[in-house]
This record gives C-alpha cells, sequence and structure tokens, in this order.
C-alpha cells in the first residue's frame, strides 16, 4: 500500500494512493488525539468477496466521488475512477503557517483532468480540500465521501435544511440480507421527524447505538446564503465532527447511515458508521443529467465541463463533552464559532476565506 503523509502544527494526514482516499486523518487538541474519520476494517484482508469496487475494499476517511453513485454514462466502477484509481502526486511544499499537497488523477472523467489539493495550517483543526476538473466535455455530478464512525452513537445538526428524501428503491430490501429504518419513497421539511417504514416517524438528528439499520437520504440545503455545515457529536469519542460547505457549489448533503443494517460481506453487520456525502449530484451519472426530482426543486445536480470547474470542502473535528452537537456553526474572521443550546461557545483557527461564500463558482 502506498500512501503520502503531511502535517502541520498538530494535525496530520495522509492520502492512499491506489484510490484517492483519505487514509489517516489525526488532530491533537487539549492534549488528547481526534481520529474523525472511518477506515473499514476489512481493509488488507485477504478473504474478501469477489468483484467488489477498489473504493470498496480500500474504503477509508473521505474521497471525491465523480460521478457519484452509478457510473451509468461513461464507464467506471462505483463513485467513479476518482474513488477507485491510482492518484500521483505532483506537489508537496510548506506554504506560509502550514502544509499543501497537490495530486492528480491518472485516470480522465468525461475527458478531463481532475487534481487534488489538500491544506493543513498550523493549530487548525481542519482539513482544506478542493478538486478540479480542466477540460473534458458533458457534465459530471460530483460528491465528497467522508464517514465517521460513532462507538457508542450521539447527535447530529446541521445548517437550515429545507427538504430531506428517501428514494425510490429501498436500501436493504431483503430482511435476510439487512434491515432499514426509514420510509422509501419519503419527504420531509422537519428533520426530526422523517416517515419511518413502520409507519411512525424517526429523527434524523438522533445516531441510536442500539438500532441496526442502512439507509440514505438526501437532505437539500435552505437558501440562506451561508456556510452549509454538519455537525456530528460523537458520544463515546467525545469530541465534534465538522464537515464544511458552500452550498452554491455543493447543494445536497446524503446521508449514509451505515448502522449494523447490512448482513453479508465485508460489512458483516458491523455498526456506527455515517457517510456525510455533500454533493452537486442526483444518485447516479444518467440521473443527474437527466430531468431529476433535484432539478424540479431548483437544484443543481452537475457540474459542466469544458473549461475549469473548481469545488471545495472541509472537515475537521473539536473536543467535545456533553453529547450535544452546537445549534449554530459560523465562520468568523481566523475562527469558527460553535454556539450551543445553553449559550455556550467553542473557538478554533479557521480560514474563513476558504469556502468562498458568496463568489462565483470558480471556472
Amino acid at each position: 500500500m502506498s500512501e503520502h503523509g503531511f502535517r502541520a502544527e498538530g494535525i496530520s494526514a495522509a492520502l492512499d494512493l491506489a484510490v484517492g482516499h483519505i487514509a489517516d486523518f489525526a488532530i491533537t487538541s487539549g492534549g488528547r488525539t481526534l481520529k474523525p474519520l472511518h477506515r473499514a476494517a476489512w481493509i488488507d484482508r485477504q478473504d474478501l468477496p469477489e468483484g467488489l469496487p477498489k473504493g470498496v475494499v480500500r474504503l477509508s476517511g473521505d474521497f471525491l466521488c465523480a460521478p457519484f453513485s452509478r457510473s451509468d454514462v461513461e464507464a467506471a466502477p462505483l463513485h467513479g475512477w476518482p474513488a477507485n484509481s491510482a492518484w500521483d502526486l505532483v506537489a508537496d511544499q510548506a506554504i506560509p503557517g502550514g502544509h499543501s499537497v497537490s495530486f492528480r488523477l491518472r485516470h480522465k472523467v468525461m475527458g478531463a483532468t481532475v487534481d487534488k489539493t489538500l491544506v493543513l495550517r498550523d493549530g487548525h483543526p481542519f482539513l482544506y480540500q478542493e478538486h478540479t476538473f480542466t477540460g473534458g466535455s458533458g457534465a459530471i455530478s460530483v460528491a465528497h465521501h467522508p464517514m465517521t464512525e460513532m462507538a457508542a452513537g450521539g447527535r447530529l445538526a446541521f445548517s437550515p435544511k429545507r427538504l430531506a428524501v428517501t428514494p425510490p428503491d429501498v436500501t436493504e430490501p431483503d430482511p435476510l440480507r439487512g434491515a432499514h429504518l426509514l420510509a422509501y419513497p419519503a419527504r420531509s421539511d422537519d428533520l426530526t421527524s422523517f416517515p419511518a417504514a413502520d409507519g411512525g416517524q424517526t429523527d434524523l438528528t438522533c445516531y441510536s447505538a442500539v438500532r441496526r439499520h442502512e439507509d440514505f437520504v438526501t437532505l437539500v440545503e435552505a437558501d440562506h446564503g451561508g456556510m452549509g455545515w454538519t455537525a456530528v457529536a460523537r458520544k463515546a469519542e467525545a469530541d465534534v465532527v465538522l464537515v464544511l460547505k458552500n452550498p452554491a457549489e455543493l447543494p445536497v448533503t446524503m446521508l449514509w447511515i451505515s448502522n449494523g443494517g447490512r448482513y453479508y460481506a465485508p460489512w458483516n453487520g458491523r455498526h456506527g458508521v455515517l457517510g456525510i456525502e455533500d454533493g452537486r449530484s442526483a444518485i447516479g451519472h444518467a440521473a443527474s443529467l437527466g430531468d431529476n426530482w433535484l432539478k424540479q426543486e431548483g437544484i443543481e445536480t452537475a457540474f459542466g465541463l469544458g473549461g475549469r470547474v473548481a469545488f471545495r470542502q472541509i472537515v475537521g473535528a473539536m473536543p467535545l463533552d456533553g453529547g450535544d452537537p452546537p445549534s449554530q456553526v459560523e465562520a468568523l474572521p481566523g475562527r469558527l464559532q460553535l454556539t450551543f443550546a445553553d449559550g455556550g461557545r467553542r473557538e478554533a483557527p479557521f480560514d474563513e476565506t476558504f469556502l468562498r461564500i458568496g463568489q462565483p463558482i470558480l471556472k
């Protein structure tokens, strides 16, 4: 296995060059080491089922999906070549107050060259990411795929969302192979009261350590003009995982709730994983280019190719005792501020300019 690691003061990361996944991410804060991202337990095992995509075999951390889900326009594995094939190191350099590394995907995607730039800054508990597509033709759907793990469950909070929707197809329809909690298809404008498979309601902001289920739900950002954010307060880990985006670039947040609801290999009923997948996508490349339900809601589901397109995302973590996520996450000059329901606040060093909120999408 070939990984490329890099670090700044109080933070380190490594990229798995075989598939472009974040293989390791560690933050030193308050005398502790926080590990906000999940790495599959089956990596490097020799007894996996045949035919798994390479991105599943080496599933870890966060990675770029292009397209998201099915590659049914241009032939590629699940989530596309960026999640399943080799990346080459292009640059590794110290920058003022931090470190930057850049990589290039060996495969073209719809004829486009794909580049990944990762930045760590001294004292910042965040990994800053940018992906660019140069050239190519047609259009591509994209998403990040950060995954966190909760040994004892946790609570979730989000920037304002106007809608939560499950797709028509049930995640695990065969009760001998898995289980699901949510109703399919279903929608709600209240994340704390979403239709459940048993006819009742369930709270999407609660990640239970007891229930076993496999589910997928798309959250549509409200038109609030600010930064998009997801905060996951992990109980056993005593921290809060933060995933931050520019909603103009990535207007949906797709939650992959993999909580013991897949009984078959390689998952084998393992629980506690949550994917927080900010994207510009429907489910599948062809669906993203077609007349899908998100477009009917006024949401873009692909980037047009041909020039240069770039989008950014940030993932990180901060220590947190008490188990409740923040009610507000705000980017202030030089810092990120978390505000809690009891009026308490936490802050961390932060590059508030990175996400380019309010600026045109870079082309």
